[in-house]
């Protein structure tokens, strides 16, 4: 739990309320993205022009936050995980990447080993390298994937199957 509410070590540490300001603001910008997501999908007939406020509120947010906390913070994986998917959903695969490969060693950290989150992290790594034309990154991000999953889901599940033959199919 202490890791994942890590501060930034800084050479004037902030103080507990500064912390605790932080917690309160990280918590009400993370339920506003939630709702502005939700009306805002139903309300627009194009999504492009709310994505970029989407990732505006993102990158304000863990610019404002990261000035206390660790990337490793739930609170900044909370929003990093939520920039990389308005990255996606625009087709940014750079962005989606650069936001991924900050996501995947804290989930590696903070949970178990063979969870399916952090597969699917590996899974979607893998996937962004393969389309950017890194296929060594690529393969290795999806062979990590495949590790989990067939620990989590056994040997012979069709997702497993799925993702060798996207491997193959490269």
């Amino acid at each position: 739990d202490k890791e994942k509410l890590e501060i930034r070590k800084l050479n004037d540490p902030p103080s507990a309320e500064t912390v605790r300001d932080m917690i309160k603001y990280a918590r009400n910008v993370i339920e506003e993205f939630r709702r502005a997501k939700h009306y805002k999908y139903i309300l627009c007939l194009t999504l492009t022009p709310l994505a970029c406020e989407l990732l505006e509120i993102c990158e304000f947010s863990l610019d404002k936050m990261g000035a206390v906390f660790e990337d490793s913070n739930v609170y900044m994986l909370h929003m990093m995980y939520q920039a990389m998917g308005v990255c996606l959903y625009v087709q940014d695969w750079e962005g989606a990447l650069r936001y991924g490969q900050k996501i995947i060693r804290p989930y590696s950290k903070h949970y178990p080993s063979y969870s399916l989150n952090v597969a699917s992290m590996w899974l979607k790594l893998g996937r962004l390298y393969m389309a950017l034309e890194n296929r060594p990154a690529g393969v290795k991000a999806l062979k990590r994937a495949i590790a989990i999953m067939e620990v989590a889901h056994g040997k012979d599940h069709p997702y497993i199957s799925e993702i060798k033959k996207e491997l193959e199919d490269h």
